[in-house]
């Protein structure tokens, strides 16, 4: 019987090799674990907190203005975190942040056990020195609670719900102010 003779179970499809077999897909995902670093060296690619990354030219330059409630305190706090405490500032960051709760669990009796905690924040980062607008822009995400139990239970929730919204919405900002780092003064 020839090679062409051959009839596999399904319909047309090799036999799938076992995971002992050195071929395969197995061997493919390693070999590209492996060589995906090279590959990335060779493009130019470099880590982000790096020495001489993008990150780097950010760390202890930007000062987010005062916050004014707990979500600012929440935001400034991971901006520092990301970015690193402001000593010898360069840029300042202002921004607005807008929140809404909107219930989507509902019961049978009307009462919303389910919340949806919508944020955005608009912002602007801005040379200390000459007050020019360096970039800016506007990131949303949305978080989730519930609204089930105790009156105590359910405001520890939204409060938690608030905090991982604000470092959500405080990565999205380090990470599109890391992008445009490279065209900062």
């Amino acid at each position: 019987m020839s090679s062409s003779d051959k009839t596999f179970p399904r319909r047309g499809c090799p036999p799938t090799p076992s995971l002992p077999h050195t071929g395969g897909r197995a061997a493919l995902s390693r070999r590209a674990v492996l060589l995906a670093p090279l590959a990335l060296a060779a493009c130019g690619f470099t880590p982000a907190y790096a020495p001489g990354g993008a990150a780097t030219a950010l760390l202890g330059t930007v000062r987010a203005q005062d916050p004014t409630d707990k979500n600012g305190f929440d935001l400034v706090e991971r901006l520092e975190e990301r970015l690193g405490r402001p000593e010898n500032h360069r840029y300042d960051l202002a921004y607005t942040i807008t929140t809404e709760a909107v219930g989507v669990g509902i019961t049978t009796e009307n009462d919303i056990t389910r919340y949806n905690l919508k944020g955005v924040i608009d912002y602007t980062l801005s040379d200390r020195a000459t007050g020019e607008r360096l970039a800016g822009g506007r990131v949303q995400s949305f978080t989730a609670y519930s609204a089930t139990g105790s009156t105590v239970a359910g405001l520890a929730a939204e409060e938690d719900a608030a905090y991982r919204l604000m470092r959500i919405l405080a990565d999205q900002i380090t990470a599109r102010l890391i992008a445009v780092s490279p065209s900062l003064p």
